[in-house]
């Protein structure tokens, strides 16, 4: 306990000396967020000095270890580090795919070359990355996925469509499920592939969503050549990857639910619930589930470093978070009466509520439907018997 109180007082002083004010107050909308990769942009230079300072230190991924990048620290340590940074309103400087899911998978299944060579890259934020995991006729049913992977001697061919991927339009390169073996069953032929979105026959087209924004896209692979040495784990095995990761999305997706400063609903309305006690009611109450769900997070999270984790609570995760998170943007909108409605004006000025709110029902969509996890906690913590 002596050693954690001497790493938390230096940890204190050197983010109070090293973390830009700027870099202390919540994120007002999409731009504040810090993606990486070879193309990043940066809305000041706080944003880039607090990235580098932070990486250097291998802060931006704490509990990898230090040879590929990371902090090297402690389950404890790192909890320290999370306390610290929301004790200033600290943000984090990286968002990454990289970070929260191919790392923890290349970690665990990549080569000792794939680690050295991706890990360090995604803890810098000089990489970004995008999933490709579902197709048109493969969402819930991933195992159904049919992009084609032929090994042609000396390198892989790709030829296939995803969809729903990510910023795949500003991604660099894409962690990628393909099918290697099309007589095996479905579960079986799938491999975890790792390529460039600059290769030859790669191309994206952007989907609107009905809240008028567009992260997502339809990914397009012609006749695209792939190393031999980008594929992760065993051939024909990639459905073990694609299972480790997609625990790693839905525990990042469950993050939603604690909002983007994590503070209260209530503490943020507070002005416009006075003449509603009723809306007023509601809102106390979301701020209780919140703190549960804060508390449940941490708890998982402990349980997790030590190895100690039920399989299926990331799907616990994902669905709470989730629904938390569209509750919180209900009462927004509710609370905000007409002028929530607002749409027309530029997003980061207005139009954000009503947008914001409309967005938040792909939650329980994406990363697998609340209807998928709902069976898993059914059939794998509940003990209920299956259809």
């Amino acid at each position: 306990m002596a050693d954690l109180d001497i790493f938390r007082q230096e940890t204190r002083a050197w983010l109070e000396a090293n973390c830009p004010l700027e870099m202390r107050t919540p994120m007002r909308d999409e731009s504040d967020a810090v993606w990486g990769g070879r193309n990043a942009t940066f809305k000041s230079d706080a944003q880039r000095q607090w990235l580098n300072v932070m990486g250097e230190r291998g802060w931006t991924v704490p509990d990898w270890p230090s040879e590929y990048g990371g902090g090297g620290l402690s389950p404890a340590e790192t909890k320290i580090l999370r306390q610290e940074m929301a004790a200033i309103g600290a943000r984090s400087p990286l968002m990454s795919f990289g970070i929260s899911m191919l790392g923890p998978a290349l970690l665990k299944y990549g080569t000792e070359e794939q680690k050295k060579r991706f890990l360090p890259e995604i803890a810098r934020g000089e990489i970004r990355w995008c999933q490709g995991y579902s197709e048109p006729n493969a969402g819930s049913d991933l195992a159904s996925l049919q992009t084609k992977c032929e090994d042609k001697g000396d390198h892989w061919l790709v030829n296939g469509q995803k969809v729903w991927t990510s910023y795949a339009d500003q991604a660099d390169w894409i962690f990628c499920l393909v099918r290697t073996d099309p007589e095996a069953p479905k579960h079986k032929g799938i491999s975890f592939l790792l390529f460039d979105m600059a290769s030859p026959g790669v191309s994206t087209k952007p989907i609107l969503l009905i809240s008028g924004y567009s992260p997502f896209c339809e990914t397009f692979f012609d006749d695209v050549k792939v190393p031999k040495d980008q594929i992760v784990g065993e051939l024909n095995k990639g459905w073990d990857v694609a299972k480790y990761l997609l625990g790693h999305e839905r525990e990042m997706i469950s993050g939603f639910g604690l909002g983007g400063s994590g503070g209260s609903l209530g503490a943020a309305l507070n002005e416009r619930l006075e003449d509603d006690p009723i809306l007023r009611a509601q809102v106390a109450l979301f701020d209780v589930d919140a703190m549960a769900f804060r508390a449940m997070s941490e708890r998982f999270m402990d349980e997790l470093k030590a190895g100690q984790a039920h399989p299926a609570q990331p799907s616990m995760m994902k669905y709470a978070g989730t629904e938390l998170n569209k509750a919180r943007h209900e009462l927004v909108v509710a609370a905000g009466g007409s002028d929530a409605l607002e749409w027309e004006s530029d997003r980061s000025k207005g139009g954000k509520a009503a947008r914001e709110w409309l967005r938040t029902k792909a939650n329980s969509i994406e990363g697998g439907t609340s209807e998928i996890q709902l069976g898993i906690i059914a059939k794998h913590i509940l003990q209920l018997p299956g259809a």
